[in-house]
């Protein structure tokens, strides 16, 4: 049965959001350890993923001013740290945010700023790993550990492989992910290519991250607009 299964997952969600008149979203992942009072970099961390989602929800059509469809909506994994951050700025913003949430070993739960109605729990990676990229017109990722690692490398990849749209990918703090990786090597080593490198954008904070994304056109909210967000390859619902 876990055909059925899959396609559980996949319908539940799809018909909940084309019900909501979500049409796109902005997907923030980072990590789930990172606390408002945490020690070192993660006080600013936090302020920075919660005023990135206030900004969102603001300016990039995720608030419904009488034309029922919604774009830019902020997404995450639906748990703490990074993730609550982004879904408590755009609920401080008045606008729905999603959470899919997933079961794991110790559980993790759903924090308390996403939309009710737009809080999953899945049991398959892979049909989450799917509903993040449908709608994504955007992905910035904030510190985080093999989580947000593997939700970044899953979306270069699709980028990479034309299998994904012209969705930007943002990386927020600088010094911290060009520490972390080095692209150079692989560019050195003949495993990627240069314009490999250049499907990442920079930023450190809030305001540059959405500069970015304005640049990309993400800020002009047209509800006339087919339904196509640029993180569906051209054809493709």
């Amino acid at each position: 049965m876990r055909g059925a299964r899959f396609l559980l997952e996949y319908s539940k969600v799809e018909e909940t959001l084309r019900r909501e008149n979500i049409r796109s979203t902005i997907v923030a992942f980072g990590s789930a350890r990172v606390r408002q009072d945490g020690p070192g970099r993660h006080a600013a961390w936090y302020a920075t993923a919660r005023a990135f989602g206030r900004i969102v929800s603001e300016r990039g059509g995720a608030l419904d001013h009488g034309h029922g469809v919604r774009d830019n909506v902020i997404t995450t994994g639906g748990g703490p740290g990074l993730m609550e951050a982004a879904n408590r700025g755009a609920f401080e913003a008045g606008a729905p945010s999603i959470g899919f949430n997933i079961l794991l070993p110790h559980e993790q739960r759903p924090n308390p700023y996403t939309t009710p109605a737009l809080t999953f729990r899945f049991h398959y990676f892979a049909m989450r790993k799917m509903h993040f990229a449908m709608r994504a017109n955007a992905l910035v990722a904030f510190p985080g550990g093999f989580g947000t690692l593997d939700e970044l490398f899953e979306i270069l990849t699709l980028r990479q492989t034309g299998k994904m749209g012209a969705a930007p990918i943002v990386l927020i703090d600088r010094a911290f992910w060009t520490r972390l990786i080095e692209l150079p090597v692989l560019v050195e080593n003949g495993l990627i290519g240069e314009d490999d490198v250049a499907l990442i954008e920079w930023a450190d904070d809030a305001e540059e991250a959405w500069a970015v994304l304005a640049r990309h056109g993400l800020g002009k909210h047209d509800p006339n607009l087919p339904a196509q967000p640029l993180g569906a390859p051209a054809g493709q619902p």
